[in-house]
């Protein structure tokens, strides 16, 4: 079955939601925070990890990316299986999923436990995500409470992330390593036991049979871009990196003809005819580029740099995360009266703005400007997040949410994989060519060649030297490091000055809140005076 949707989701007015679904929505919070804590909550942890399972170098990375890159996967075809099997039991069979990957990598004995558990873990939030998003749409009919839930469920994934480190850290102070896992185990039963009360079903009765091609193709096509680009922004440039990016932009021509020719199609593309639903969706990718892309450096600098902890540094990402909260309801407040082009055009130019800002951190005492930077680049995104996303569910027909939720994310997670691997691969070109590291006094020079790879790789290298050189490298690193960041700094100022233009123009044709109930107002008004006299135009 396909549906189409008009430009501005003009389906008549819609009930108001009530006590209960406001409670609901604080229980959809809860696997929220715990998906997207989990993409971070290992920071602290694999260092204990590591030394009670002496993984191998492999092995430890697959600990850290496998649950983000499974997620990314299968997202699609998850979404596509709660419109047909119904999004609450999904939900429920992703609580299970994720509950039980967690009391797996709790009290896992091998590395192979370790990233078994975090590949459950990534299932099941893949299921979780779409699933919490969908039920909103569904939930919350009336455009208004919409946003309003989306922004609160936008504040969630942000607060999620952000606590994930500083959460992991807390834990570690007075437990074992599977402590942080454990943790999800009891949230996942209170989400079971809740969501049959709160949580009523919603599936798409006319959807078909799941397409079992179209699965295997999606993952086919995601799988390996994002694969391609995560690696390009963990070891670099090589061959096979490449390839595995071209293998999966290969298959999505016959992913493609497969969604147009097949009577039960994953994804119904008839939803890009209407410009501003496929204008959303790239948004919401050039968004996720610099904000996912951008926090490497960020984070490196804290803590290369100014030599901050890794909980020192998390730490210091709290305002942020309050001041996005803040923010986020105002821009909600807004779009009543301001077209949402305008708004996120806005929250782009704040973006560009912020991110020249950053390109004057110097290489010593950069802590107020870096926090000012980063902060007002969370301000400017994070409320362009949260438009998009209403904006891509609030014009779907309700029965496709799930698909064009897990859309919408999978955007999101390519969009991020894309910044991380572009971002970072311009700021490593830098570094290597930084005239900082030409010749520190002292510096022998298969230290100087280890000090040329990362900064990481330069101040273990310091570690080994002694007096002055030792100093000298640190210093020449850290300021080359700096020119990366502002390197960075640029290349995004770029993208989010192009994304403002396109914002601008892609997305003009969405209406502010006012002139779409003024509309809907007037589409009722003839047929209320018609209702109200049966007999005009029959004499």
């Amino acid at each position: 079955m396909t549906s189409s949707l008009s430009e501005n989701d003009t389906t008549g007015p819609e009930a108001k939601a009530g006590r209960k679904e406001w409670i609901a929505l604080g229980v959809l919070l809860l696997p929220v925070l715990l998906v997207s804590m989990d993409l971070t909550v290992l920071y602290f942890a694999i260092p204990a990890i590591s030394e009670d399972l002496r993984p191998s170098g492999s092995e430890q990375l697959w600990m850290i990316d496998v649950y983000g890159f499974v997620l990314s996967g299968v997202l699609l075809t998850m979404g596509a299986l709660g419109d047909r099997i119904g999004r609450r039991r999904l939900l429920l069979i992703g609580a299970v999923v994720f509950g039980g990957g967690s009391l797996l990598a709790a009290y896992a004995s091998n590395p192979e436990m370790v990233i078994t558990a975090r590949a459950l873990q990534g299932i099941g939030g893949a299921t979780l995500m779409p699933s919490t998003l969908a039920l909103i749409r569904n939930l919350f009919r009336d455009q208004t409470q919409r946003r309003t839930a989306v922004a609160v469920w936008s504040t969630g994934m942000a607060a999620g992330a952000a606590l994930g480190p500083v959460v992991s850290g807390a834990l570690l102070t007075g437990f074992w390593w599977g402590s942080v896992f454990l943790i999800n185990v009891p949230v996942m039963l209170l989400l079971l036991v809740a969501a049959p009360f709160l949580l009523p079903e919603f599936k798409d009765a006319a959807a078909g049979k799941f397409d079992l091609i179209s699965a295997a193709l999606s993952l086919a096509v995601v799988l390996p871009v994002i694969y391609g680009f995560k690696k390009i922004a963990v070891d670099g440039f090589a061959v096979t990196h490449v390839v595995a990016i071209a293998v999966g932009l290969a298959i999505v021509p016959l992913f493609l003809r497969r969604q147009r020719t097949s009577s039960d199609p994953m994804i119904d593309l008839s939803l890009f005819r209407n410009r501003a639903f496929g204008a959303s969706v790239t948004v919401n990718m050039l968004a996720c580029f610099t904000l996912v892309g951008y926090s490497l450096f960020s984070t490196q600098y804290m803590q290369s740099v100014l030599g901050m902890s890794a909980l020192k540094s998390a730490l210091w990402t709290i305002p942020g995360t309050l001041a996005v909260g803040a923010v986020v309801p105002v821009a909600t407040v807004l779009v009543r009266t301001v077209k949402p082009a305008h708004i996120i055009g806005a929250g782009f130019t704040i973006a560009t703005l912020a991110l020249l800002l950053l390109t004057q951190v110097p290489a010593e005492d950069g802590l107020v400007l870096i926090l000012i930077g980063i902060i007002a680049l969370a301000v400017g995104l994070t409320p362009v997040l949260t438009l998009v996303t209403e904006l891509v569910v609030g014009q779907v027909p309700p029965e496709r949410a799930g698909t064009a939720s897990a859309l919408l994310q999978t955007g999101q997670e390519l969009g991020g994989a894309l910044g991380v691997a572009v971002l970072g691969s311009i700021g490593a070109a830098v570094y290597r060519n930084s005239s900082a590291l030409d010749a520190p006094a002292g510096v022998p020079a298969d230290a100087l060649e280890a000090a040329r790879e990362t900064i990481g790789g330069a101040l273990a290298a310091a570690g080994r030297l002694s007096g002055d050189a030792s100093a000298g490298l640190v210093e020449a690193a850290r300021a080359a490091f700096t020119t990366e960041v502002h390197a960075a700094s640029i290349a995004g100022a770029v993208v989010m000055a192009g994304a403002a233009v396109f914002a601008l123009i892609g997305l003009r044709s969405v209406q502010t809140d006012n002139q779409r109930a003024a509309e809907l107002a007037a589409q009722a008004a003839p047929a209320a005076h018609k209702a109200g006299h049966p007999g005009a135009g029959t004499a």
